[in-house]
């Protein structure tokens, strides 16, 4: 995987800043919405995080609804705030393969994911009161799986809900793995695992409740235990694998989930379609993130990072080999 350049001309989109933006479909939730959703959230601290903002000439720049998901994600933090900002831009500047590309309607490799995994939210809240993602493969053949493709649609994902619902109090993912195979896994890699386990542990800014892993075949245990030496002991312990829905529904309402898993919220594919509209309906949003919201290394304080400062040497994770 190649570093950006110094004018981050590894996305298609950032070689002209010339993208006529409709700004009606950009606007998100406010920061008055989010100051009456979080009475811990303190205008001091956004202005005092903007402040630092502005002394850091490689960032671009960055929207105050922005700046209090960061604080909230740090539980008003500063510091650990700070350097969620700094991962989150560097992060997304130095993987061009998960987003660079997010063209929902142009890109031929996201759109030929759409049609192998759905990803989407579930209606309703848990009894703890976190939003709830549910994901599954919708092909069992692994030829049409790419990991790193699904990857991006799955930040993809989270990107929108955060756009459009703002702060939360956690999140929630559920995994139907009865489609994932070893074929599967013969398709992954451990460089696009660490990569994407970087970037949910030091980046995203969410509160990463739980996740449940429902109809596991052995391949997915596999795949856990490849990404373990890259997790936190706190996301390790936060995984859980259930062989029914009784042992699920102690954690989350079983009614929120698709027809084809036991609960009520209607199918899969429909379910896939209202988020891919969502995808399309928020394409210029992910034009314009591409264009604007990355670092510039030319400006950035000491020594450039590259991809390798941040991930290691790539050479080191090429392929796996399945016997």
């Amino acid at each position: 995987m190649a570093a950006f350049s110094k004018d981050n001309s590894s996305c298609k989109y950032n070689r002209t800043c010339k993208i006529r933006i409709s700004m009606s479909v950009l606007k998100g939730i406010t920061l008055e919405e989010e100051m009456k959703k979080n009475p811990q959230l303190k205008l001091s601290d956004v202005q005092s995080l903007r402040e630092w903002c502005e002394k850091q000439p490689h960032l671009p720049k960055i929207e105050d609804s922005f700046l209090a998901l960061f604080l909230h994600s740090n539980y008003y933090q500063m510091e650990p705030t700070k350097n969620t900002i700094e991962n989150y831009y560097t992060t997304r500047t130095h993987l061009p393969d998960i987003f660079c590309n997010r063209d929902s309607l142009q890109e031929k490799g996201l759109q030929q994911n759409f049609k192998t995994l759905a990803i989407f939210p579930l209606n309703g809240l848990t009894k703890d009161g976190y939003k709830m993602l549910f994901a599954t493969l919708l092909e069992s053949d692994p030829s049409s799986y790419n990991q790193n493709n699904s990857s991006k649609h799955t930040l993809m994902l989270i990107d929108v809900h955060l756009l459009l619902d703002g702060t939360n109090n956690g999140y929630v993912f559920i995994i139907d793995a009865s489609k994932f195979s070893f074929g599967h896994i013969a398709r992954s890699n451990l460089l696009g695992i660490k990569n994407h386990l970087y970037y949910i542990q030091e980046a995203a800014p969410i509160r990463l409740k739980e996740t449940h892993i429902i109809n596991a075949a052995p391949a997915a245990e596999l795949l856990l235990n490849m990404g373990k030496p890259f997790m936190k002991s706190e996301l390790i312990d936060t995984i859980h694998f259930h062989s029914s829905l009784e042992s699920l529904s102690k954690y989350i309402p079983v009614d929120a989930l698709p027809n084809e898993t036991g609960g009520k919220a209607g199918s899969v594919h429909k379910l896939a379609e209202i988020q891919e509209k969502k995808f399309k309906d928020h394409r210029e949003w992910f034009l314009l993130d591409e264009s604007t919201r990355r670092v510039n290394e030319a400006l950035r304080i000491g020594k450039s990072k590259t991809v390798n400062d941040l991930f290691g040497i790539e050479g080191n994770f090429k392929k796996l080999d399945i016997d």
